[in-house]
């Protein structure tokens, strides 16, 4: 037992809104429900008719090419995570087809004690094209839908260098936020393993340890919870924290990531993490403290070439694919 604060509820608006709330609540960088957002969406409509319905719904189109899969056994109790040492995952992949895996997902809704098991990040229009031109949200009309499909399981808490748009369409989903300046509370874990190529939490929010990991204490009393039932929809701001339970036996949720703004050509800001990594952290305290300026003055201060004229700008000109095209050759001769 703890005496940790309860996550508050977060922001709900009644959907369906428009482009000008959405801009709006955007603007804002909070997250927020989007209550009814897809209830009239075919397939939220198949789901309220039972797992069965659901199933039938996505496997009326037969799919051209296998999906990748995880599973966990039941003594996991539906949390893909680390084995106990850190040595490797604590669940197993596999590929197949749709159908069979949604098969198995009935099968297993009637299993006292089933497995964990999902079918994670599909992309829609290739897989389910019937199902994409059906299920449009007017909202992203040009963002690639990715499909989520399993049963009662939990994903640790992560985040995402993306916007996120999450649709829940079968089965209730219930997320858990952070925002990002609580990453020290959150404890990531390793870059090496992952669970889905970025570092987790190595905190249970559920059972957290509060002596292994006494910062979480701080960062739950930033937390916000809300519960999606289907047809319900979620915004998560560009980088905030969150993990996800699947409540139900068959749970199905689409989700829409995006990165606007970024111009083309821009290096990837995870990939520029792991080479501040490599360049400054094992520097000695001092050291470490010029370069925390220099980052603070080129990097996230004001523009740092304003006082130049534009033919002497160079690298800090305005962002072209030309310039970022020159700044990579550049770090590549400088890596040798």
């Amino acid at each position: 037992m703890n005496d940790l604060p309860l996550p508050v509820p977060m922001a709900e608006l009644s959907g369906p809104i428009g482009d000008e709330q959405f801009a709006a609540l955007r603007a804002a960088i909070r997250p927020v429900v989007l209550r009814g957002q897809v209830a009239d969406w075919p397939v939220v409509a198949a789901a309220r008719e039972g797992d069965a319905a659901i199933v039938a719904y996505l496997s009326r189109e037969p799919t051209t090419r296998p999906v990748g899969a995880i599973a966990a056994a039941p003594s996991e109790q539906g949390r893909f995570f680390y084995t106990p040492d850190l040595t490797r995952l604590n669940f197993v992949r596999g590929s197949g087809r749709l159908e069979t895996f949604l098969d198995d997902l009935l099968s297993a809704a009637a299993m006292p004690d089933p497995p964990a098991m999902a079918v994670q990040s599909e992309e829609i229009a290739n897989l389910l094209p019937a199902f994409a031109r059906e299920n449009r949200l007017a909202l992203l009309p040009e963002v690639t839908a990715r499909i989520w499909i399993g049963n009662r399981i939990r994903v640790g808490v992560h985040y995402d260098a993306k916007e996120n748009v999450a649709c829940c369409v079968a089965g209730r989903r219930r997320f858990t936020l952070y925002p990002p300046d609580q990453i020290g509370g959150l404890y990531p874990g390793p870059f090496e393993l992952t669970p889905a190529g970025i570092p987790v939490s190595m905190v249970d929010p559920i059972a957290p340890d509060l002596e292994r990991f006494p910062r979480f204490a701080e960062a739950a009393r930033h937390a916000e919870v809300a519960t999606l039932d289907p047809g319900d929809a979620i915004y998560i701001p560009y980088g905030w924290w969150h993990g996800v339970e699947s409540l139900d036996p068959v749970s199905i949720l689409v989700n829409y990531w995006w990165t606007p703004g970024q111009p083309d050509g821009i290096g990837s800001p995870y990939e520029g993490l792991l080479h501040a990594l490599l360049a400054f952290r094992h520097l000695p305290d001092d050291q470490r403290a010029v370069w925390r300026e220099m980052l603070d003055y080129y990097i996230f201060g004001d523009d740092p070439s304003a006082h130049l004229p534009d033919h002497a700008k160079g690298i800090l000109g305005p962002p072209s694919p030309e310039r970022f095209a020159k700044m990579r050759s550049a770090i590549r001769q400088a890596l040798g």
